[in-house]
């Protein structure tokens, strides 16, 4: 969808994203985020006008616990907020959305995640067809194992491509303080590792990861004002693909064709964020989103290295912002996922002046 108002990314923080953030509560975890990203721009809430978080209440435990993490927003002056049960990138296009919609003019989203207390590879089994999957208890590792050996025999990847994908995200996090995993072994050290989930290895999953991430929206000139490089939405859209993962071709997914055709997601990138859980969907997205060579791929590390489930697809918008806003890319392109095997995509065109 083309904006009818300008909008941009004018400030993100992000958690020090790690596999375990023990001793803190949701609350205590996503609070120094929220308040490092109004700081940045020398705001408070009250600048605020509407207020938007991502994350689920399975990982939490209980209902509603979205509710209680408002504390680390603030307790005075009332605010106008709203919540999905879905990666902080599509709190983002709700707020996004308000804006264009005249409702509000600056937004404050954030997507976090505490996923270490539980099992989430079964977890997010809940994410699943509740009568014909769900009771079977398929983990999110196995499907996604089922997926990796649908593309090997389609010759769509090999086993030595996925170690380099791996291998390349992993090194490039070197250079991220925040990621979870920072430098990796040679790729052929990462193939003689056991598989977890034949013909997944560990280094093809993403980690387990408690972290999150702040973003600060901003229109026409509260944007300018609040950021001498805003980073412009240009376009942004998100699509979905079957519930029914036998009802698809498993080695592909069209939603992030469709969504990157609606966002205006054409052209040449500097930089691109996609979130591939693992090594093998990478493959997919980067071929769906029609990237070209030359556009430096995921130099956060990506989702490989740091996966704060619920704010890993709005941590790959920030990162595109983050670089456009220093001068380092001038045009982004970022990706989001949600649900089972890319069964949710979101696609964002950022720009800088």
């Amino acid at each position: 969808m083309a904006p009818a108002r300008d909008v941009a990314v004018v400030s993100v923080a992000q958690t020090a994203q790690r596999r375990a953030a023990a001793g803190l509560s949701e609350t205590e975890m996503i609070q120094p985020a929220i308040r490092a990203a109004l700081d940045r721009i020398d705001a408070s809430i009250s600048d605020i006008g509407f207020t938007c978080s991502g994350s689920s209440d399975y990982l939490a435990g209980q209902a509603f616990s979205f509710v209680m993490t408002l504390d680390a927003v603030g307790a005075w002056p009332p605010i106008s907020e709203s919540h999905v049960e879905m990666d902080g990138a599509w709190a983002l296009y709700e707020a996004w959305v308000k804006i264009q919609a005249g409702h509000a003019d600056t937004a404050l989203v954030f997507g976090y995640s505490k996923a270490s207390p539980g099992d989430l590879p079964r977890v997010l089994t809940r994410q699943l067809d509740p009568y014909y999957y769900g009771p079977l208890w398929p983990d999110s590792v196995a499907l996604a194992g089922l997926q990796a050996r649908a593309m090997l025999d389609a010759g769509a990847i090999t086993e030595e491509e996925m170690a380099a994908i791996a291998f390349r995200n992993r090194t490039a996090a070197a250079d991220n303080p925040n990621a979870q995993l920072r430098g990796s072994a040679s790729v052929e050290e990462l193939l003689a590792t056991p598989y977890v989930a034949d013909p997944l290895r560990r280094h093809d999953c993403a980690p387990i990861t408690d972290g999150g991430v702040a973003v600060i929206l901003a229109a026409d000139d509260h944007a300018r004002r609040w950021s001498d490089r805003p980073a412009w939405i240009r376009g942004i859209d998100h699509r979905v693909d079957s519930h029914n993962l036998g009802a698809r071709d498993l080695t592909r997914a069209p939603s992030i064709a469709l969504a990157a055709e609606k966002a205006g997601a054409t052209g040449t990138f500097d930089v691109a964020e996609v979130h591939a859980p693992f090594t093998h969907q990478e493959r997919i997205v980067v071929d769906e989103l029609g990237l070209a060579e030359g556009t430096t791929l995921n130099p956060s590390g990506g989702a490989l290295a740091a996966n704060p489930v619920m704010g890993a697809g709005l941590l790959r918008i920030a990162e595109v912002a983050d670089r456009i806003s220093a001068g380092t890319a001038g045009r982004g392109v970022a990706h989001a996922t949600s649900g089972q095997l890319l069964q949710q995509n979101l696609v964002c065109v950022l720009e800088g002046e």
